[in-house]
């Protein structure tokens, strides 16, 4: 096989055995595409052939060609997948990868609503025919920590009124079961009212009773953060880091955020605990007699 036909079956085992999302399979695509070209323009017909030092060069070739940090770690990351799946197939009998490091990302922590905010827009009625299914969106986002991607899906038939749980398929096609608050329960059940909830059809509607667009979400959170005279850049994923941040403020237990977040590494939870000492760290600096500005 050639280096892009072993390419094109690890994107197949991807998607099928690993059951891998198409904009997941994409990335992957684009990164080792990068690779290829390299191997090609190097003159490396096959991956046996790959090592460290080819490796270092590349990443230092798509560095200097403008690709970000993080970027660059998501490349090696995609390069260290392929070459992992080739070991165990017999392909290579080393990791070219071994030994290569990209720069440093330097990560941004999130933004997130102080409990006034959250609470304010979740509040928020503009009034009209889609305030009864905007407010139930609202609360969800915030009570339960979804993921855009999560909440266009749900159906009727996902949500339990009686125990205050929702089951959602997250990432990789894993499902879980998210508690749901009172206050979401409460829109939710006033949805159910005016517009039926049949158990196969979605919760969220759009037009001729599909599944509401991510794209309409996220301009109805928009137009209702301006609405309520919010001047943040309201988007779904900060409803979610808000939830999270909350949680963790609340509770200090890292462990359940993780689980209700659907997280598979807690370190991508763990800087929910940065924003919590940076929330400390202002209280601090606002409240120390040695702390505080002359």
């Amino acid at each position: 096989m050639t280096p892009a036909q072993h390419v094109e079956a690890w994107l197949g085992r991807l998607a099928g055995e690993r059951k891998a999302s198409s904009h997941t399979v994409d990335g992957y695509r684009r990164d080792l595409g990068k690779l290829l070209r390299y191997m090609e323009t190097q003159q490396v017909e096959d991956f046996a052939r790959l090592d460290s030092n080819r490796m270092r060069s590349f990443i230092a070739a798509e560095h200097r060609g403008g690709l970000s940090p993080k970027s660059l770690q998501r490349l090696l990351s995609s390069c260290r997948s392929l070459f992992g799946q080739l070991n165990r197939e017999g392909v290579i009998d080393h990791d070219p990868a071994a030994g290569v490091r990209g720069p440093k990302v330097h990560r941004k922590l999130p933004q997130v609503l102080d409990v006034d905010e959250a609470t304010a827009l979740v509040e928020t009625d503009v009034g009209g025919t889609l305030a009864v299914r905007d407010r139930a969106m609202l609360e969800l986002f915030y009570s339960s920590g979804l993921r855009l991607s999560e909440l266009v899906g749900l159906r009727w038939i996902d949500l339990n009124f009686d125990d205050g749980e929702v089951r959602v398929l997250g990432k990789g096609s894993k499902t879980r079961i998210v508690p749901v608050g009172r206050h979401a329960i409460a829109a939710l059940r006033d949805l159910a009212s005016a517009e039926g909830n049949r158990p196969e059809t979605p919760i969220f509607r759009g037009r001729g009773g599909a599944p509401i667009s991510p794209r309409t979400v996220q301009a109805r959170l928009k137009h209702l953060a301006l609405a309520g005279g919010s001047a943040r850049h309201v988007h779904p994923h900060l409803l979610r880091h808000t939830f999270a941040s909350h949680m963790l403020e609340s509770s200090g237990d890292l462990r359940a955020v993780q689980e209700l977040l659907g997280h598979a590494d807690i370190a991508t939870t763990q800087i929910y605990t940065h924003l919590d000492f940076q929330h400390l760290a202002k209280v601090y600096d606002a409240a120390h007699p040695r702390a505080k500005k002359r």
